[in-house]
């Protein structure tokens, strides 16, 4: 496994030893996560379910899809979607279709988000984590959504994926 640099309660910071496929033997950082699940939630008017998050990381308050962790690293990723849908937007969804697996960061980071559509929505109670800074709860056109992405308002690597296969998926139904 490596030299273990740092491990704390979302990563693991390692320095691995690694052949690669040419041949070549090379000391790789690698970050470990245990993977999580984000949902677009679009409604009966077609309407998408974005929050507005404090990312530390990013300078700020951004706009994303609800998304999390997987509690466990075998929780099923339609768990852990539909839980973050009712935490951070107060929403749930009769049905959550998966719309594929992305790799954020694969030059250092082994972690993947299970992306899904959402459908069916209706109110619940949302209950924020500690850490979850949400500033606002917000229903947009999925179109509105698309033209965010391409005015460079919605950053979130995430949340661009998820958007534009949601689109995709909902364009073959």
């Amino acid at each position: 496994m490596g030299q273990q640099i740092y491990k704390g309660r979302i990563v693991d910071l390692r320095v691995e030893r690694v052949t690669l496929p040419n041949g070549t033997a090379v000391d790789l950082e690698l970050m470990h996560h245990p993977g999580a699940s984000a949902v677009v939630a679009v409604d009966d008017g077609g309407r998408v379910v974005l929050i507005r998050q404090y990312r530390h990381a990013a300078g700020g308050y951004i706009w994303e899809l609800p998304a999390g962790i997987l509690d466990v690293p075998d929780e099923p990723p339609e768990r852990c979607a539909a839980r973050e849908l009712a935490e951070e937007a107060g929403v749930e969804a009769r049905e959550l279709t998966p719309l594929g697996t992305i790799f954020t960061t694969p030059g250092f980071c082994d972690e993947r988000i299970h992306l899904f559509l959402a459908r069916g929505l209706r109110q619940a109670e949302h209950r924020h984590e500690s850490d979850e800074v949400i500033a606002e709860i917000a229903r947009l056109p999925l179109a509105e959504t698309l033209a965010m992405v391409r005015r460079g308002e919605i950053v979130d690597g995430k949340t661009i994926a998820g958007l534009h296969l949601a689109a995709a998926a909902l364009a073959a139904a």
